[in-house]
């Protein structure tokens, strides 16, 4: 069983999904309390997390050509799920803006298209 997660290190697959959704949320928000890092909501930035690294266990070929990119590209891995967890929070937020119900494969697909059109320098862009 996984004890401890640390966004600089990919996590074992099995072990990372067979934790609990609030398990893997706690151990987030464990790793950034002890880094010290100040989150004006730190539940929400280490749910995203978990969603970021759920997509990278399922290995979801976008998700995960997406990490591949970003590292290459001079991200760490850390900046890498917030820069992937920046498009889930932005899709997320088109949603529910726009009430969309076109469907869950147009959804996906429209956050896959995102996902693949990320870089670290657009990201960078925004976040330094």
């Amino acid at each position: 069983m996984m004890e401890a997660y640390n966004p600089e290190r990919e996590s074992e697959p099995e072990s990372w999904l067979n934790l609990d959704e609030q398990e893997r949320i706690a151990l987030v928000e464990t790793w950034h309390r002890g880094a010290r890092i100040k989150l004006p909501n730190a539940r929400l930035h280490a749910t995203l997390h978990v969603i970021v690294e759920n997509q990278l266990a399922l290995r979801l070929d976008p998700v995960v050509r997406a990490m591949h990119r970003l590292r290459k590209e001079g991200l760490t891995r850390h900046d890498a799920i917030h820069a992937i967890g920046s498009v889930v929070a932005e899709h997320l937020f088109d949603i529910l803006k726009a009430n969309q119900d076109d469907g869950a494969a147009t959804s996906q697909a429209r956050y896959y298209a995102a996902v693949e059109r990320l870089t670290a320098a657009a990201w960078r862009g925004v976040h330094d």
